[in-house]
């Protein structure tokens, strides 16, 4: 059994293919809340745009992230997987700058040159993030990270 947490979480098998991290990529909300594989967060902490950094590549490199959440509407029957969230291309190479668990994605795939993509997807649900990297030749992602995400209850608010 494998021990990556791409693996252990199903982004790997749900969302995306096997894949080597060739890129480090960062995460965080707010100041402080930096996403890590499988950490779980309420709706209220991920509200605000996160900053997003990318470490490994050069102003020659750019990437195209996604945000994807593959469990709606609900973990237990996912009919809609996934769901898109949002888009962002020509990142550059360094950027220093429903109920149950959801699991919510961001993927970094390497572009092969500037303004490569066809255009933007024409629905948010029934996103296939392995049909649009084949449609646009992102090939495989160089980076990923997930969190869990549920609904605030008033028994676990604090």
């Amino acid at each position: 059994m494998s021990s990556n947490p791409l693996v252990i979480g199903r982004v790997i098998g749900d969302v995306v293919d096997n894949f080597s991290e060739t890129v480090k990529m960062s995460v965080t909300y707010n100041p402080s809340k930096q996403v890590y594989n499988g950490h779980e967060f309420f709706p209220s902490m991920v509200t605000s745009k996160p900053k997003v950094e990318v470490h490994g590549g050069d102003m020659r490199s750019f990437f195209t992230l996604i945000m994807t959440d593959p469990d709606v509407p609900g973990p237990s029957d996912p009919y809609l997987r996934e769901h898109l969230h949002w888009i962002v291309t020509d990142i550059p190479g360094t950027t220093d700058s429903s109920f149950g668990i959801h699991r919510f994605v961001f993927l970094l795939f390497k572009q092969k040159k500037r303004e490569g993509l066809v255009g933007a997807p024409r629905c948010r649900d029934r996103f296939d993030t392995r049909k649009f990297a084949e449609e646009n030749e992102l090939g495989l992602p160089v980076s990923a990270v997930f969190f869990n995400c549920q609904r605030e209850t008033a028994a676990r608010r604090r």
